[in-house]
């Protein structure tokens, strides 16, 4: 992919600041608007007002002081967030617990400093397969795990756990919510209420009136006042409630959900669904624990991509809608609500619900692309994932095309970016499509027509012209691990498309009927262009030589290089007109032996095919040393796969090196310590500076790139796994990553005087 550069501060800032050695930045900003991805859990403190927390299935874990005012995130080292990383506050606000998802596991953490850094617990009952972790917000020592069948209890902080219930048949335990009461304990399930009444030595389904047959539990919630205790709890049928449930798909069902409230010692569970709407699926109730009056119910329409929001103020027994969409009638929205850059529908149903545990009036709700807060009941909202100062006023239309500051809530992936002028930058998203900033990277906006496709890989600029061209694809996230095999490519479409006016307007030039994920052009001819493409059988490098011809031009597929399947990754022209790419992985049951990196001299057709044995399956990024004059220095940027050849699919990946064009490779770093490399930039200025990029290592840096062994050492101050770009301009490094959007950062003096774009 090319880059290109940015420069400028912004107004929002989410920094890191960390030592680091000479020349590497020590502190990021978030760039961007916020939004676009999916978001989970959140949670928000009983000790401050504007403390909390959201998870991101990326692997973010977002916390903000301001109630989402302002967001950082927590670096990957300590935690990787998913859908169940719900951080759980306690007695003491130092003392918090989670569930990290580094490695591919599900571990149970605590932080003992107030979220700084995070440890695991001293035993781990589920071993790395933990659902849900529930701590006692009146203590720092009482916990609920679950695996996948069975209920664990820890009165030690985490110390040690001894199992409480265990759940039989295939569909497992879904643990839908706690509510703490001193030595009582009410763990909703989805085998019913287990009850403690003696410190969670022992728990009971006998405790409490049992729910209607074929009913289970997916989400639960109590509170007590003075002396009554009341439970809510939604439910939905057996069979479709489990361990590790998406709850949002239960959206789909065609019964609606049931809502029911049982006051502790009442005879039985009461439907509470007076004023509901029908069409609503309820998947999410919350309450604060010391208000039986004040509820929330949180889902999705039924048949319909759209939030559903209620609150009753008399324990359940009528309902208000509490999110009133139409006209945006009393949210204060961001670029996504009625009418705005995107609708309501963008979100989709919530994904998740939390409430103070102390203050019914502070709630947030989250979707697959934002979060909204109340601090009022639920009487209004307003967004919380871009700066505050530029939210749109509730009671009207969000306006389209504005420009907005990142908050730091950046929680989508970018690809690339383009600097189309000194002030116009283009960059090229996964889902939002695309964003583009006429202030040097200040702001950001949808500003643009003519790209509709789900997302936009690769835009280049052509040298004489000024013409923006750009790579988009029905299909995201390709060449991940989800995005290999045929059943989720080769249905995709993509598209080569042209702007003349930076990135205002986007022109078709070419339907390809599949993703383009590269665009190159000839530096010796810029009429010339290749697109790579992906399809198992079509995909591969199209070549055009009349590019000025715009929609009118002639596009010729090249010969396939041997052994390769369609899924073209990049391509590279050098000085010589020797064309150089790489062709990434394809997976059936397993990888199959179809990439590597290929050669084809000028006026040939037949391919040579130089890779190394561990080339064969996962190839990313292939980098042309800009120091080497000869251009016969090649880096190339390998995943490891599974499932093959232990030397040349497991442990393959790492970052390779060739000093004389493929006829012989070095590996300049491994399996171990990182396991998949996806892209290399060498310093414009320094040769032997350079930063690489993982799948969830972070990002590296060197310092001695031409040494026979160069050594890397992980740029702390970057606190996402996956960095996907790195970019220089003006004095600033930019990077792009798969999930966490764009940050920026100063560099050393020396680099503050580079100038221009450069691109490989």
């Amino acid at each position: 992919m090319k880059c290109s550069l940015l420069h400028g501060p912004l107004a929002f800032l989410a920094l890191l600041a960390v030592s680091a050695p000479a020349g590497v930045p020590s502190a990021f900003t978030s760039a961007g608007l916020g939004g676009g991805g999916a978001l989970f859990s959140p949670s928000l403190s009983p000790h401050s007002p504007g403390e909390l927390y959201v998870a991101c299935d990326m692997s973010e874990l977002f916390h903000s002081t301001s109630f989402g005012a302002s967001w950082a995130v927590v670096p990957f080292t300590q935690v990787q967030g998913n859908r169940n990383s719900r951080v759980t506050f306690t007695s003491d606000p130092d003392i918090l617990f989670t569930v990290d998802h580094a490695g591919d596991l599900n571990t149970p953490v605590r932080s003992a400093d107030g979220g700084v850094t995070w440890t695991p617990l001293g035993e781990d009952p589920t071993f790395g397969e933990c659902f849900t972790l529930l701590a006692d917000p009146a203590s720092t020592q009482r916990l609920i795990v679950s695996g996948y069948s069975t209920l664990f209890f820890s009165a030690d902080g985490g110390a040690s756990f001894d199992a409480r219930f265990t759940a039989g048949g295939g569909n497992g335990l879904h643990v839908a919510g706690a509510h703490w009461d001193g030595a009582t304990i009410f763990a909703g399930t989805s085998a019913g209420v287990l009850v403690s009444t003696d410190g969670g030595a022992s728990f009971s389904l006998a405790g409490l009136p049992a729910l209607p047959a074929g009913e289970a539990i997916v989400s639960f919630a109590g509170a007590r006042e003075g002396t009554t205790t009341r439970l809510f709890a939604v439910t939905a049928p057996s069979a479709d409630v489990y361990a590790g449930i998406f709850i949002e798909d239960l959206f789909g069902l065609d019964a609606p959900l049931r809502v029911r409230a049982l006051d502790v010692g009442a005879p039985g569970w009461q439907v509470r669904e007076s004023g509901l709407d029908a069409s609503h699926r309820f998947v999410h109730v919350g309450m604060a624990a010391d208000d039986i009056d004040h509820v929330y119910l949180a889902g999705g329409v039924h048949g319909q991509d759209f939030p559903a929001l209620w609150r009753s103020t008399d324990g359940g027994l009528a309902w208000q809608p509490s999110l009133l969409t139409a006209n945006n009638q009393n949210v204060a929205t961001g670029w996504a609500g009625h009418q705005g850059d995107r609708q309501w529908s963008y979100g989709g149903g919530i994904t998740g619900l939390g409430v103070a545990p102390n203050d019914a009036d502070r709630a947030a709700f989250t979707d697959y692309g934002f979060i909204h807060v109340t601090s009022d009941g639920g009487q209004t909202w307003r967004q919380a994932y871009l700066a505050q100062s530029d939210e749109n006023l509730a009671g009207a239309a969000t306006p389209q095309r504005r420009r907005y500051h990142s908050a730091g809530l950046e929680n989508t992936s970018c690809w690339n970016i383009t600097w189309l002028s000194d002030d116009v930058l283009w960059a090229s998203f996964s889902d939002i499509r695309g964003l583009r900033s006429a202030d040097g990277g200040e702001t950001w906006s949808f500003d643009y027509s003519g790209h509709t496709h789900n997302t936009s890989y690769d835009c280049v600029l052509h040298p004489g012209t000024g013409a923006a061209y750009l790579a988009t694809s029905t299909a995201h996230d390709l060449y991940q691990s989800t995005y290999l095999t045929d059943a989720r490519i080769d249905g995709a479409g993509g598209t080569v498309r042209v702007s003349t006016d930076l990135g205002a307007t986007w022109t078709l030039i070419r339907d390809f009927g599949d993703p383009v994920f590269d665009l190159e052009l000839d530096p010796a001819d810029p009429n010339t262009m290749y697109a790579c493409t992906a399809h198992s059988a079509n995909g591969g490098i199209w070549r055009t030589t009349n590019l000025d011809q715009g929609a009118a031009a002639t596009w010729t597929r090249l010969p396939a290089p041997p052994r390769t399947e369609g899924h073209a990754f990049c391509l590279r022209v050098l000085a010589d007109g020797t064309l150089v790419s790489t062709f990434t992985g394809r997976r059936t049951t397993v990888f199959t032996d179809s990439s590597g990196v290929f050669v084809l001299p000028p006026g040939e057709t037949v391919w040579s095919d130089v890779s190394h044995a561990n080339m064969h399956y996962w190839v990313k990024e292939l980098v042309i040393d800009p120091h080497d004059a000869t251009q016969s220095t090649w880096y190339v940027c390998v995943w490891s796969g599974w499932g093959g050849p232990l030397a040349t699919n497991n442990q393959a990946g790492g970052l390779y090196r060739t000093v004389n064009r493929g006829q012989s490779w070095t590996r300049l770093l491994g399996h171990d310590p990182v396991d998949r490399v996806t892209s290399i930039t060498i310093h414009p200025a320094d040769p032997e500076q350079a930063y690489v990029t993982t799948e969830t290592d972070g990002l590296w840096h060197t310092s001695n790139l031409s040494a026979a062994q160069p050594v890397f050492a992980p740029v702390a101050a970057y606190p996402f796994r996956q960095p996907q770009q790195v970019l220089f301009r003006g004095g600033e490094l930019w990077i792009t990553s798969f999930g966490h959007g764009m940050r920026r950062a100063p560099l050393d003096p020396a680099s503050a005087q580079l100038t221009g774009l450069i691109a490989f």
